[in-house]
């Protein structure tokens, strides 16, 4: 009997040991697809005003595109502010609506990505 306890004690220690380190890469993972989010968000305003980054596409169309793709991922995992739209606010900002891209801006401020950002 004692035998079952210690094994039942030590695999919850291994189970919440786990469970934290899973919350941790999903953070991580998390913060990484903000960061791409913002980085081709902002690669596109670059573009689009005429201030090209070394090494960047210079089709603001590609870099759009991009842009929506990583809102999509975005939105998909969760990863955004109950009842935002970030796919349409990025689909909006690409076709000239100032209100969406500012929404779209706040989101990576807030997200600790402002410098990626214009």
């Amino acid at each position: 009997m004692r035998w079952g306890l210690m094994m039942a004690a030590v695999l919850l220690a291994a189970g919440a040991t786990t469970g934290c380190s899973s919350e941790a890469e999903e953070s991580s993972m998390a913060e990484e697809w903000q960061r791409d989010y913002c980085t081709k968000l902002g690669s596109w305003q670059d573009v689009r005003d005429g201030r090209i980054r070394p090494g960047t596409d210079p089709d603001p169309a590609a870099l759009g595109r991009l842009a929506v793709l990583a809102a999509g991922v975005l939105e998909r995992e969760g990863v955004q502010p109950t009842g935002a739209h970030l796919v349409d606010d990025t689909k909006m900002a690409l076709l000239g609506d100032a209100k969406s891209e500012g929404r779209a801006v706040t989101y990576c401020g807030d997200a600790g990505f402002e410098t990626l950002v214009g």
